[in-house]
Parts: structure tokens; sequence; C-alpha cells
């Protein structure tokens, strides 16, 4: 019996495609419209496992990502980083001197900006990578070019005319792994990571006194990002990572104090996962990939 398929958002071919069969090499994979669609899937049981991107080392957080990691009824159960390979990819026969235009996602133009400067073409926005490579397909127009990945250009029979053409090599993506059960590692078996959200209430240095307690009894945390609730500016929720599992005692304080400054019932943790190993040395993942 072949696996369950892994969801992601976007078409045939994009990053979160390639994302997924780096993590899942022997399950098919699910193209979905919407991050809303990429989770739904995961419930009605069409896939056993969300692959969502959360944040890219040239471009930040992944929009609206934020908003629904709470309240999507999935667990966090593992991370994984993507080393972001952009490609410059056309018809075949055609020439760099053919190009006028490049298409591609509005992250990927903006980074990739070097070459489209040099090159002198026009930058067109899409709503995704590998769109962009099949529209190019269809069209049989050599003036026409998109920067995808290299399964992109597989799957559409597009060729490269430049390789790599992203300006910053460590263009990097972290994606959750997201699931309907929790698998939450054993304490005292590796690294871990903790996901969490919560609120404060509206005082003065309500979050200084919330993040306190980690920093007391020593939890490092390796993210911190805020976001507006329901339209009210004077009201924000936070979400963030850190290094330790709940179950640890150091942990259990910190949470502990947390929950006293922040608002009644807001803290959620969202996942317990091993630590990718990425963290520990970037270029080996990169090697490795």
């Amino acid at each position: 019996m072949s696996p369950d398929p892994i969801a992601f958002q976007g078409w045939p071919g994009a990053h979160s495609d390639l994302a997924c069969r780096e993590v899942f090499p022997d399950a098919p994979t699910l193209p979905c419209r919407s991050f809303e669609e990429t989770i739904a899937a995961v419930h009605e049981a069409r896939a056993a496992a969300a692959l969502i991107p959360i944040e890219n080392s040239v471009a930040g957080r992944v929009a609206d990502v934020h908003h629904l990691l709470p309240n999507s009824g999935l667990y966090i159960n593992g991370e994984h980083f993507h080393q972001v390979s952009h490609q410059l990819l056309a018809v075949p026969g055609a020439t760099i001197s053919d190009l006028r235009r490049v298409h591609s996602h509005v992250h990927a133009l903006g980074q990739c900006r070097t070459i489209i400067r040099a090159l002198g073409l026009e930058p067109v926005v899409h709503a995704d990578t590998a769109g962009a490579a099949a529209m190019v397909a269809e069209r049989k127009d050599k003036a026409e070019a998109a920067i995808a990945s290299k399964l992109a250009a597989e799957m559409y029979g597009l060729e490269a005319l430049r390789s790599d053409v992203e300006d910053a090599s460590h263009n990097t993506t972290r994606f959750l792994i997201m699931e309907t059960a929790a698998r939450r590692p054993a304490p005292g078996n590796g690294r871990v990571i903790t996901s969490f959200v919560f609120e404060v209430r509206s005082v003065p240095a309500a979050l200084y006194k919330a993040m306190g307690g980690f920093a007391t009894n020593g939890v490092n945390m390796t993210k911190l990002e805020s976001y507006m609730v329901g339209g009210r500016f004077s009201q924000a929720q936070f979400y963030a990572d850190v290094e330790g599992h709940p179950d640890e005692q150091r942990l259990r304080y910190a949470f502990a104090e947390l929950n006293f400054f922040a608002r009644s019932g807001s803290v959620k943790v969202l996942g317990v996962y091993p630590a990718h190993r990425f963290r520990d040395d970037p270029s080996q993942q990169m090697a490795d990939d």
C-alpha cells in the first residue's frame, strides 16, 4: 500500500513540493490552492500531513500563516529547513538574448533582483513560482522566462538558462510539519523546540514580565513575533519558539510565570518536536540535501 500524500500550498513543482519530497521521499504530494485548503486536506484525511512554510531567511515571515496556526486544529510535529535554489527557466531553444519578461512569485523576484536587473528583464508577479513556470511552458514564447525550481523545469519541460540565480546563498525557508495527532518526543532525548502562542494583558511592561521567566530559568528563545488580533491596534498575539521540553523543570517554571502575566487562557502550545540538524550546522544541511 502506497503512503498517504503530503499536502502543500502551491502548484506541482513549487519549492514547497520539493520540500515535501525531501522530508517524505516515499510519499506522493498533494498541491493545494491555499494554506486553508492545505490544512483541511489533513483534517479530511486526504493527506497524512501538511508542510507549511513559516519564514524565509531573506523575505522574513510568511504572511497569514501565523494567524492560521493557533486555530488550525493541527499539531506541529517537526520542522524542515529547505535551501531555496532558483533557476531562470525558458522554453527549449530560447537564449538569454531572447528574453524580455520574467515571471515568478513576488518573493522569488525579490530574491533574484541582481540577475533581473543585469539582463534588463521586466518582472511579472505570479501567485506561485511553479505556476509561473507552467504558464511559460504553455505560451511557448521565447521572450518569456520564469524563476522557479529544478523540479518545475522537469515537470513543465523547460530549460535552465541560468542556475542558482538567487542573490543570497543562505536563502532558506523553514517549514513546519503538521499533523492531526501530537507526537511529542520524550524529554531528555535530544534537542527539542517548543512552539506556542500567547496574549499579554494591556498593562505597562506586560511583555517584559511575561518573558522574564524564560530568562531567569535559562530558556533560550529562538523566535518571538507579534501580530494583530481581531483588528485591534491595542492588542497583539505573540508566537514564540523556545529550546526545551515542557516537561523539563526549567520550562515548567517559565510557563508558570508566563501564565501568570498572560491573558487568562491565552497560552497555547502548538507543538513540541525535535530540532532540525540545520540549527546546529547549516553548511552540513546544505551538503546533505
